[in-house]
C-alpha cells in the first residue's frame, strides 16, 4: 500500500466538527482565481496546444498506451447506461494509487474536472463527463489484493468484477453478497459509488452493509484511509459516509470488504399466478407472516414473456406474473420453510409453486431474471429502466399506478423488480429515434418517481442519482437536508473537482450551472440507443 497522509483523515474529521454553522473555504484543494483559459476549460472550449500539453502530462504519468485523446476514442467513453451522453476531453487508465494521485494534482492545479468511471453500466449518468474534463478509467485497477479467510474479509482494487470475486472466493466456501444483475460486468468500484444491491441483498443488505475500509485519493491527490479491517473502527463511519457518494468525494483505490460463507442449502421456488395483483399481494402476505427469504424477485407477464423467448428459463407463457423466491441456510429450515413460503403463495392466489429441481434449474431460472434487461433489447429499440423504492406494502397500488402511467403517455412498461425490499425496476419502452416518444419517456419516469416519493419510498435503491434523478433530490429532501448534504461534499470535494453536476441539485449546490452543449436528460437520446 502507499504511504497514508496523517493529515488527510484528521483533516475530514475536523471540518466535519467545524463546518456546522457555516459555509467555508477548504484548503483540501486551493486554486487559484477563474482565468479565461479556466473559463475556457470548464466550457470544454480548449485551445488545441493546451489541449495537447495536457495530453503530454498525463501520458508522463500513465504511459503513452493509457491516454486517449482522439475524438473516435472518446466517443466510446460519452455514454454509461442511462439517456444522457457527454464527451470527455481525456480518458486515462491508472494502475495505482501513485498514479490516481498524481492524476488529481495535475487535475486540481489545471483546474479540469475529473470523473471516475468503473465498467460504464451504470444506469444514472454517474460515469458521463457533464462538462468535459478527465474520465478517469479505473478498468485496469483490477488485482484482487488480499483474501484473509480467517478474518471474513477481502481487499480489493477498484476495477475487480463484482462476480470474480465470488469466483475466487468460491472454492474456499464464501462469497461476496452484494449481487446486482449486472454482475458479471460492474465493478466493486462502481458498486461502492453506486452502493449497489441485488436480488440476494434483502437478508444481507446492500454495498455499504460490506465495506469496512477504503483507500481513497481525495481531489487534491492526497491519499486517506477511511475504516480498516476492523468492523468497528473508532471515530466517525467515513466509509458509511463514502459509500454511495457516486464519485463526489473521493476516488476508491483499494476497497476492504467482508466475505460470506455459501449456504448448506438453497431452495428457489417460481411462484406462478394468473393475476399480478395476486403476486403483488403475495408479498405483503409474505411480510406479514414474518417470512424473509434471501431474495423475493417478481416479473409480469408480458416480461417474462420477452425473457423466455431470449433465455428459455422455463417461466410459464401463459401466466400474469411469476415470483422468484429464494430461501437458503440449514437444509431442514429451507426445507421447512419452504414448505411455508408455498402454502402462502398458494393462499394468496398462485396456481402453482414449482422447486428447482437442482442446481442446473435453479441457475437458468435465475439466468432468465438476470439477463432480463437484454432479453428486452431484443424487442425494443430502447428502453428506460427506473429505479424508485417503496414500502412492500404498497406494491399492489404501485403495479396500477404504473399501469396507469403506461396508458397516460402511450408506452409500454415492463415490470421487473426486487419485490421483496421494494426495489422497482419499470422498463419503459421507446424509440430513441421519436423525440416526442422520447419526452413521453422522461415524464413517465418523473411521474413513477413522484408516485414512489409520496408513498414513503425513494428515488433509487441501488442505480444511483447522478445526473438523471438530481432534480427530484428536493421533492424527497428539505433544504436544510439539501444543505448539510452539501456542506458534507463540500469537506471532501470543495471546488466540485470530481465528478461535477452530479448528485445534489445544481441550483442548490456549489452553485453549479450546465455548461452549453454538455449532457443534459433533455436532449434526444441517440439514434437506435440500447438503455442497460
Amino acid at each position: 500500500m502507499p504511504n497514508q497522509d496523517p493529515c488527510a483523515t484528521s483533516h475530514i474529521r475536523s471540518v466535519l466538527l467545524a463546518n456546522v454553522d457555516g459555509w467555508f473555504v477548504s484548503p483540501l484543494c486551493r486554486r487559484p482565481l477563474i482565468s479565461p483559459l479556466a473559463a475556457m476549460i470548464k466550457s470544454h472550449q480548449f485551445p488545441p496546444m493546451f489541449s495537447f500539453g495536457i495530453a503530454s502530462k498525463l501520458k508522463k504519468i500513465v504511459g503513452r498506451d493509457s491516454v486517449l485523446d482522439r475524438a473516435e476514442d472518446l466517443m466510446l467513453y460519452e455514454y454509461d447506461g442511462s439517456l444522457a451522453r457527454g464527451m470527455p476531453n481525456f480518458v486515462v487508465f491508472p494502475q495505482n494509487t501513485e498514479q490516481v494521485s498524481a492524476i488529481m494534482k495535475l487535475a486540481c492545479s489545471e483546474q479540469l474536472s475529473v470523473i471516475p468511471r468503473g465498467a460504464g453500466t451504470g444506469l444514472s449518468g454517474g460515469a458521463i463527463a457533464r462538462r468535459g474534463g478527465i474520465v478517469l478509467s479505473l478498468a485496469r485497477m483490477n488485482r484482487i489484493l488480499e483474501i484473509d479467510v480467517a478474518n471474513l474479509r477481502a481487499t480489493v482494487q477498484p476495477g475487480v468484477v463484482n462476480l470474480d470475486l465470488s469466483a475466487a472466493l468460491a472454492p474456499q466456501g464464501f462469497y461476496f453478497a452484494p449481487d446486482p444483475s449486472s454482475q458479471k460486468a460492474c465493478t466493486i468500484g462502481g458498486n461502492v459509488a453506486e452502493n449497489s444491491g441485488g436480488p440476494h441483498t434483502l437478508v444481507s443488505g446492500v454495498t455499504v452493509n460490506h465495506v469496512t475500509g477504503i483507500e481513497v485519493v481525495l481531489p487534491d491527490g492526497r491519499i486517506a484511509q477511511l475504516g480498516s479491517k476492523s468492523a468497528n473502527a473508532a471515530g466517525y463511519d467515513l466509509p458509511g459516509v463514502f459509500v454511495g457518494s457516486e464519485g463526489t468525494f473521493g476516488i476508491a483505490t483499494a476497497i476492504t470488504v467482508k466475505i460470506c460463507r455459501l449456504p448448506e442449502s438453497v431452495a428457489t421456488l417460481l411462484s406462478i399466478y394468473d393475476d399480478v395483483q395476486d403476486a403483488a399481494n403475495t408479498v405483503v402476505a409474505l411480510t406479514t407472516e414474518g417470512i424473509t427469504p434471501a431474495a423475493i424477485e417478481m416479473l409480469d407477464g408480458w416480461t417474462l414473456r420477452a425473457v423466455e423467448a431470449y433465455v428459455h428459463a422455463g417461466y410459464p407463457l401463459d401466466s400474469a406474473a411469476v415470483l422468484l423466491i429464494e430461501l437458503e441456510g440449514l437444509r431442514e429450515a429451507v426445507d421447512e420453510q419452504a414448505e411455508i413460503v408455498s402454502a402462502v403463495c398458494r393462499r394468496a392466489g398462485a396456481r402453482e409453486v414449482r422447486r428447482a429441481k437442482d442446481e442446473n434449474e435453479r441457475q437458468l431460472l435465475w439466468k432468465g431474471r438476470k439477463t432480463a434487461f437484454g432479453a428486452i433489447g431484443r424487442v425494443s429499440p430502447s428502453y428506460y429502466v427506473q429505479d424508485g423504492v417503496i414500502p412492500r406494502t404498497r406494491v399492489p397500488e404501485t403495479l396500477r399506478k404504473i399501469e396507469e402511467v403506461g396508458k397516460k403517455h402511450s408506452l409500454t412498461i415492463g415490470n421487473i423488480f426486487h419485490a421483496g425490499d421494494g426495489n422497482l425496476h419499470p422498463l419503459i419502452l421507446f424509440d430513441a429515434r421519436d423525440e416526442q416518444q422520447t419526452r413521453r419517456t422522461l415524464e413517465a419516469g418523473r411521474e413513477i418517481l413522484e408516485f414512489c416519493i409520496s408513498v414513503g419510498g425513494s428515488i433509487t435503491g441501488e442505480h444511483g442519482v447522478g445526473m438523471e434523478k438530481q432534480d427530484l433530490m428536493s421533492s424527497l429532501f428539505s433544504e436544510s437536508e439539501l444543505e448539510v448534504m452539501g456542506r458534507l461534499r463540500k469537506c471532501f470535494n470543495p471546488d466540485s473537482v470530481l465528478n461535477p453536476q452530479k448528485l445534489l441539485p445544481s441550483t442548490r449546490t456549489c452553485r453549479e450551472t450546465v455548461m452549453p452543449g454538455h449532457a443534459s436528460l433533455d436532449a434526444p437520446v441517440a439514434s437506435g440507443a440500447e438503455l442497460r
